[in-house]
């Protein structure tokens, strides 16, 4: 009797997810699945950014690919149970992150085509050290198989993926946002449009080394002037037509308050006290990102 248990206590979880994903319907045909708000941790398993698909007729294209090769075999198979008849034919990977990009290469096996900014390769050869993260936090187990490709198609803006029943438009809408390989996917037909790490929700975004703060805010405007119904970041639930403006707020802030303590002569080790972003400590990750938001724009203009 107890060895029979055993057995069934293995049988489950041989064959058990290890992810949770319950896609939420945006439109008819675009599915999103919404990521962990924290860094990869044994809880999340790396599933800590927003991945959607969409079907455009006579296939589904991926929107990012997820942190693992598990991630990305498990979603194939929800996606598979949802549209029996219809393969993958693209990937678009929104940058160059570990959590976008790392099952790029489970699609790839499929014969999807793996497509991001013409920038996105150079983005990965020059980051390469980024990618031990997810090796490094989470069990064996979880990160076997998974590991780096580069696109084989490299796209720029007003790119088009033609579908028999609609198109998607890849939408480069700054030279540097966040990153330079940063793209937004747009379905005039579902008045949808996913914009990857240049939108987050819930959680402050992370303004690094190779940000541009004027391309960002250049970025959310020209993607607000679209009037999309359904607008989705890489980070949060949030997907309505507003979803953008605290991200845009935080930044215009940012930019304007480290401008004028440089321009003051504030030194750099007490410039945070002149940058008034207190009202966005509600997001998660606030006490954590927003003194090094400050200090690397501030560095920036330095440099400049």
């Amino acid at each position: 009797m107890k060895k029979s248990l055993l057995l069934l206590i293995t049988s489950v979880t041989l064959w058990a997810n290890v992810y949770d994903l319950k896609p939420i319907k945006i439109t008819e045909d675009v599915n999103c699945l919404i990521g962990d708000l924290n860094s990869p941790t044994i809880k999340n398993n790396g599933f800590i950014s927003n991945v959607c698909y969409v079907d455009i007729g006579d296939s589904i294209v991926l929107l990012d690919s997820g942190a693992t090769y598990l991630f990305a075999k498990e979603l194939n198979d929800l996606i598979k149970k949802e549209y029996p008849n219809k393969k993958i034919s693209h990937v678009v990977l929104t940058n160059f992150h570990d959590d976008r990009i790392q099952g790029a290469s489970f699609f790839k096996d499929l014969g999807a085509k793996i497509l991001g900014h013409k920038t996105l390769n150079e983005d990965i050869k020059a980051n390469i050290s980024k990618f031990d993260r997810m090796k490094n936090s989470l069990p064996k187990e979880i990160v076997e198989k998974t590991k780096v490709i580069e696109a084989d198609l490299l796209v720029d803006d007003g790119y088009e993926i033609k579908g028999s029943s609609k198109t998607l438009k890849i939408i480069k809408p700054s030279v540097v946002s966040e990153e330079k390989s940063d793209i937004a996917i747009y379905s005039e037909t579902d008045s949808f449009l996913f914009v990857g790490n240049m939108v987050f929700n819930e959680r402050l975004l992370n303004y690094t080394k190779n940000s541009n703060i004027d391309g960002w805010i250049e970025a959310l405007e020209k993607l607000a002037s679209l009037n999309a119904k359904y607008l989705l970041g890489g980070h949060g639930k949030q997907y309505d037509k507003d979803s953008y403006k605290t991200s845009l707020e935080y930044l215009q802030i940012l930019r304007d308050d480290v401008k004028k303590a440089y321009e003051d002569g504030i030194e750099s080790d007490v410039v945070s006290k002149h940058v008034n972003t207190q009202k966005f400590n509600y997001l998660e990750n606030f006490s954590a990102l927003n003194h090094s938001n400050i200090q690397n724009f501030f560095a920036q203009l330095e440099w400049q």
